[in-house]
């Protein structure tokens, strides 16, 4: 993705974030991730695989799920970084690659 005029050409042109607003990513992360260990604890999991299996598509359907997961957090984080004020669809040059850097 080409950087436009204006567009951010840097991390630093692009996160403008206060101090506080690391909260919302943590929250972000933990509410659900909490929720979900509660629920496991309860034993939700075990009544979804059941439900899935036990539905007209049978165990196939147990493929889907980690699609439909993944588009949860996808949503999750993209919402969330909107609400920082940055937008999740702009790539700035200097962003690395992985969070490790090692795709640079």
């Amino acid at each position: 993705m080409a950087s436009s005029p204006d567009q951010p050409a840097t991390m630093e042109e692009l996160d403008h974030r206060t101090v506080p607003a690391w909260f919302l990513s943590f929250s972000a992360a933990m509410v659900p991730f909490c929720g979900f260990c509660y629920g496991h604890s309860r034993g939700v999991t075990t009544r979804v695989v059941e439900r899935v299996v036990k539905s007209p598509v049978g165990v196939y359907g147990l493929f889907v799920l980690p699609f439909v997961t993944l588009a949860m957090e996808k949503s999750i984080y993209d919402t969330v970084q909107s609400w920082q004020g940055i937008d999740p669809n702009v790539i700035p040059k200097d962003r690395g690659g992985f969070p490790s850097g090692g795709a640079s």
